[in-house]
């Protein structure tokens, strides 16, 4: 895999394309095009979209500018990877054999220079999302995928829209914040005891890195109100923040 390597997670690329919308996507491509011109990786840890469902012969116009972007990125010989999170786990043809150049479904491991890096979506880790665990895997079986294709897209479309409350106001008390932080922590240390040097995560929207002894657990912010990426560089992880004044 080619070094930098960015991580980029929960930007939830909307159904409505209005003002605050376009800005969002105006940060964003600011970022990608600098990444342009270093080269290396691009790594979507999840939630690229915030609803993305393939059918056969349709995909979603809504992200005709983030498709040109993404091939423009390649033509320029960055390389385009995808880990599929909870809002956009129904990729098809399109999205793995067109626009990125690997696309995972489930969490991954990686190996660059001797540095063992752990990637993952994040959703379900937590041990009280009990239920949660359930609703993934009906969501992800073959019946449900069988079932929600026999829906017009039009009308699949427009009950993604209305459920969705990505981007949408919603504040977490501090001790829940604390608990999930605790909880991915502790996971991550069991990473790190079995040799893992890194982990990445999305899906809580924190944005945050946490040193631990030698280790990094990298916690990626969403594109809302904190985005933020991850680059390894070859030899370190480093976290950064992407703000107004990039």
């Amino acid at each position: 895999m080619k070094t930098p390597i960015y991580f980029i997670s929960d930007i939830h690329l909307r159904l409505s394309l209005d003002k605050k919308e376009k800005e969002r996507r105006a940060k964003l491509y600011r970022l990608l095009d600098t990444i342009k011109k270093d080269g290396g990786t691009i790594f979507f840890v999840g939630d690229l979209f915030d609803f993305y469902f393939e059918y056969p012969h349709m995909i979603p116009k809504s992200f005709s500018d983030f498709y040109k972007k993404a091939n423009d990125l390649k033509t320029n010989g960055v390389k385009l990877f995808f880990l599929a999170g909870n809002h956009d786990y129904w990729v098809g043809d399109y999205i793995k054999n067109e626009l990125m150049d690997e696309v995972y479904l489930n969490d991954i491991t990686i190996e660059v220079n001797n540095k063992k890096l752990y990637i993952t979506h994040g959703d379900g880790l937590l041990s009280w999302d009990h239920g949660y665990r359930l609703l993934k895997r009906a969501t992800r079986s073959k019946l449900f995928v069988n079932m929600f294709k026999l829906l017009h897209p039009t009308v699949a479309y427009k009950i993604a829209n209305f459920i969705s409350k990505s981007g949408k106001h919603s504040s977490k008390k501090p001790e829940l914040i604390e608990n999930i932080r605790s909880e991915l922590k502790s996971f991550a240390k069991k990473k790190f005891d079995n040799g893992f040097d890194y982990m990445i995560s999305g899906h809580y929207h924190l944005g945050e890195m946490h040193v631990m002894n030698d280790c990094k657990l990298a916690i990626l912010g969403d594109w809302f109100s904190r985005p933020s990426y991850a680059v390894f560089d070859g030899e370190e992880l480093y976290f950064n923040l992407w703000g107004e004044d990039d």
